[in-house]
């Protein structure tokens, strides 16, 4: 088992890896550095392999597919997810693995808004998206999480070892986020200092498909870890829009005392069954999601025996 191990998912970064890599065995000597490269059509796995890192190759496409790999393979104390074209500086790595490995936090969210990340990011929308999605997380989850799409993380072998990949792509972010809070891990925000990329260094990140991605998977995971909310909300829809085709026949039954709109009276019932469906579907999968947080905590328990017989 590594001590600390440092992640380093990879695409196409043959101008920045190699620094990459000297930066973080400069400042995390003790740390086993792995890179894992994701079909790069350039040098970046040759380079990574002469600057010291451990390189592995995962051939399904996205970030998701790579993070997945890298967890069910590395087993270490502290991990350090970073990414490989040099926007995030190995400066700050130290304290986010103190956390980890002192403070008995589950998962450390390296913070760029709260520092530079405004400043040198040159995409608006990328900086409109970030500000929106931590709005919306915090708001649904009553959280303060501060930069909910950072790809600079640390965890424990717990939460490695025990969270659910399920994306596939850049939105991997945003479910370790989630899955963090609805798990009542132990969090902790470390503000990091961000750069953007050097000249010659393109993103991989679609503003707006990869932002339809993360809005997409918020959404679905609020369905999934708060049914009986999600579905509720669901349900006041459907109330809503069934009333609103009732009260034209109401006004007309009022008048007349009859309901010559019969369609329209049909499809507000329709809308009514629907939305008491809704509501004791959202019941019904409320409990199992309960049921499911305690399986969790009988396997976090599990895992941590595994952690203390492993560093033995």
């Amino acid at each position: 088992m590594d001590k600390i191990a440092v992640l380093i998912p990879c695409y196409n970064e043959s101008k920045t890896i190699k620094k990459v890599i000297e930066d973080f065995k400069r400042e995390l000597p003790e740390a086993t550095i792995y890179v894992y490269d994701n079909n790069s059509s350039d040098n970046t796995a040759e380079i990574a392999k002469k600057a010291g890192a451990i390189v592995r190759t995962e051939r399904k496409q996205g970030k998701g597919n790579v993070i997945r790999t890298m967890f069910r393979e590395i087993d270490a104390e502290c991990y350090i997810m970073t990414d490989g074209d040099d926007t995030y500086p190995a400066e700050d790595a130290k304290k986010m693995c103190k956390e980890i490995l002192e403070n008995n936090v589950d998962m450390v969210i390296g913070d760029r808004l709260s520092s530079t990340y405004f400043e040198e990011n040159k995409r608006p929308f990328h900086n409109i998206g970030n500000v929106i999605v931590r709005l919306l997380i915090n708001m649904i989850y009553k959280s303060k999480i501060r930069d909910v799409m950072t790809g600079y993380r640390a965890f424990s072998y717990r939460f490695v070892k025990t969270f659910p990949v399920l994306s596939k792509g850049f939105e991997i972010e945003t479910e370790m986020t989630i899955h963090s809070l609805d798990k009542n891990l132990n969090l902790e925000n470390v503000t990091i200092e961000y750069r953007d990329r050097p000249e010659g260094s393109s993103s991989k990140l679609n503003t707006y498909v990869d932002g339809a991605k993360v809005i997409k998977t918020i959404i679905s995971l609020y369905k999934n870890y708060k049914p009986l909310s999600f579905f509720l909300w669901l349900a006041i829809l459907l109330v809503i829009i069934g009333t609103i085709f009732l009260i034209p026949v109401l006004l007309e039954f009022y008048k007349t005392g009859l309901v010559p709109k019969m369609p329209t009276f049909m499809a507000s019932i329709f809308f009514f069954i629907c939305a008491t469906q809704s509501f004791f579907g959202g019941l019904i999968l409320q409990t199992i999601v309960e049921k499911d947080k305690r399986q969790f905590e009988i396997t976090l328990n599990e895992y941590e025996d595994k952690f203390k017989k492993l560093k033995e």
